[in-house]
């Protein structure tokens, strides 16, 4: 350090140099991981279930949308039944006025124990974002949506 008293103060920073080029990298893409196979998106927001489907559809996959649990439900029994099966559904915690994640979830797992439940919510700090695990849920996703995120949780739910 050098510099007079009372005149501030100068200091030198030494960092090593390389000869080597340094390569711009643009790694933008490169975590979006494509995917194929039929999501189920419960979301009572028609935004939200729109971002999804568009987030969806170019990471490769086919979405289909519902706005309340009970709905989510007969769809997915239906699926099943017609050999036509989800690949793995995610849920909106909350569904104001009607059947949210939780519950949906719940029953969904009554009907298909193997059901790969995704929940997803805008309150990171519910109990259930934190430790999904312990309600039946295979994944979480944090909305708003991130196409890099949602295509990691989607490739390793799907791939179980």
């Amino acid at each position: 350090m050098e510099s007079p008293p009372g005149q501030g103060a100068i200091f030198f920073v030494y960092l090593p140099a390389s000869s080597s080029p340094v390569e711009a990298q643009d790694d933008r893409d490169e975590l979006v991981i494509s995917g194929q196979g039929r999501i189920l998106v419960l979301d009572d927001e028609a935004p939200i279930r729109r971002l999804a489907g568009d987030l969806l559809e170019r990471l490769g996959y086919d979405p289909e949308f519902v706005e309340d649990g009970a709905e989510a439900i007969a769809r997915y029994a239906n699926a099943l039944g017609s050999n036509d099966a989800f690949d793995a559904v995610i849920m909106d915690l909350t569904i104001p006025g009607g059947m949210g994640g939780r519950e949906a979830t719940r029953r969904l797992l009554e009907t298909d124990p193997a059901a790969k439940v995704i929940v997803s919510s805008g309150y990171s700090d519910d109990p259930v974002m934190a430790d999904f695990r312990e309600y039946g849920f295979s994944g979480v996703v944090v909305k708003p949506y991130d196409i890099r995120e949602l295509s990691r949780v989607l490739d390793r739910v799907t791939k179980r």
